[in-house]
Parts: C-alpha cells; structure tokens; sequence
C-alpha cells in the first residue's frame, strides 16, 4: 500500500468511527485507524489513548443536541510524508454545517494515527 492510501485508510476509518452509532462498531474502527497510544488535541484539550477519542466522538460527536450528526471529509488527504491533513465539515441531519474544520494527523509507517491535532472553526 502506498503511503497515500494508508493515510486514506486510516483518516477514512476515524471519520466512519466518527460517524458510526453503534460502540462496539466505533471500537472496531478506532482500533483500525489508531495507535493504542494516540495523542489527542481536540477543542476541549489533550487526550491520550483510543478511550480519550472514543470518548470525545460519544459525548461530543454522537452526543450533540441538534439530533443526528455525521462527519464529511471536504478535502483530499493531503500528505507530505508521514504527516497528513484534510479538511472536515460536521452536519446536522438535514445537511446544515454545524461546524468545519482541519485536522492534521500523524501516521505511523504501519498506517496508524498515532497523533491527532483538531482545527474547528463555526462555519462562516
């Protein structure tokens, strides 16, 4: 596999993750595209362990008061190395942004998100 597509692989299975609403499902694909020990830099501040992220997707994700939600990748992984970045919007069920975004996310050689730094913005 070529450095591009693990990068896909693995970005792709933490936005199904994000997006997926049965735990046991979100377990799987976290344990897929991230490292045991992965760092986590979201808004409400550093994490460490899939837990950490399994946690922010439950409460902060899963759990928002507009009802259902999904995450959509806006942009191509763009990956100079073992470093990628792509672009995210967060929506409601109905399609309206809730909020946008970029992540940048390191990855192992063997394909794993071992760090995740999130930039979110309110959509303009």
């Amino acid at each position: 596999m070529t450095d591009d597509a693990l990068h896909d692989h693995a970005i792709d299975a933490f936005i199904a993750a994000a997006n997926a609403d049965d735990p046991a499902r979100r377990a799987t694909l976290l344990s897929r595209a991230l490292t045991g020990d992965v760092v986590f830099w979201g808004p409400l501040g550093r994490g460490v362990g899939r837990k950490a992220v399994e946690d922010f997707i439950t409460e902060v994700v899963r759990g928002h008061p507009s009802g259902p939600t999904r995450m959509v990748r806006t942009t191509r992984v763009d990956a100079p190395g073992e470093w990628a970045r792509f672009g995210w919007r967060y929506e409601d069920a109905s399609g309206r942004s809730l909020l946008t975004g970029m992540d940048v996310v390191h990855v192992t050689v063997e394909g794993d998100i071992d760090e995740i730094v999130i930039f979110a913005d309110p959509p303009e």
